[in-house]
């Protein structure tokens, strides 16, 4: 029998949010060595929307785990691997927040803000100032090269799970149509 499932709302707010967070990194990336043009700030603006709407989304995404924890790991994962993924997810969502969090703060303290899908504007955190947005810009590379990593090492142990140790930790993250029978 296979390990009990996440629900169907963690799954679809899962991967719509790695969805949205590959999708953010490779605009972020392109975007980046655009030369100034109408072009270049519209790809900016899409990427903040972006942001904005994994910050919401993950917080929703908090408040249903808060009343329905994820399914417990086999009893054949050791303690120090469970302890391992509990402080990777912890950290996973600390960047998944702080994230667009320090785009924002950028974006305020570059003088650009933030409207909403062009029509909700987001009020600017911090006041003009061009040396802190600089130096927010490293914070905001260097919090997503870190999420990269993280997201190597979850995906890693997920598809070892799933190939060395064959067990169903990845399936019960998965759509129904893609896992297949448990246990498998």
């Amino acid at each position: 029998m296979g390990l009990p499932r996440y629900s169907a709302p963690a799954i679809a707010l899962h991967w719509l949010v790695a969805l949205m967070i590959l999708c953010s990194l490779a605009v972020g990336l392109y975007m980046v060595d655009l030369p100034v043009s109408p072009s270049k700030l519209k790809i900016y603006s899409y990427h903040k929307w972006a942001g904005v709407t994994v910050f919401l989304l993950v917080i929703v995404r908090l408040g249903w785990r808060l009343g329905h924890p994820p399914p417990p790991l086999p009893a054949s994962v050791p303690d120090w691997q469970k302890q391992i993924a509990d402080a990777l997810h912890r950290v996973l969502y600390v960047l998944i927040l702080a994230i667009p969090l320090s785009g924002w703060l950028m974006s305020s303290a570059k003088g650009f803000q933030t409207v909403y899908f062009g029509v909700l504007p987001i009020p600017d955190l911090l006041g003009k100032d061009e040396s802190l947005g600089d130096l927010l810009k490293i914070v905001h590379f260097s919090l997503n090269a870190l999420l990269v990593c993280l997201l190597a090492a979850h995906v890693g142990a997920a598809l070892k799970h799933h190939f060395i140790d064959r067990d169903d930790v990845l399936r019960r993250m998965l759509p129904r149509f893609l896992a297949g029978p448990a246990g498998e």
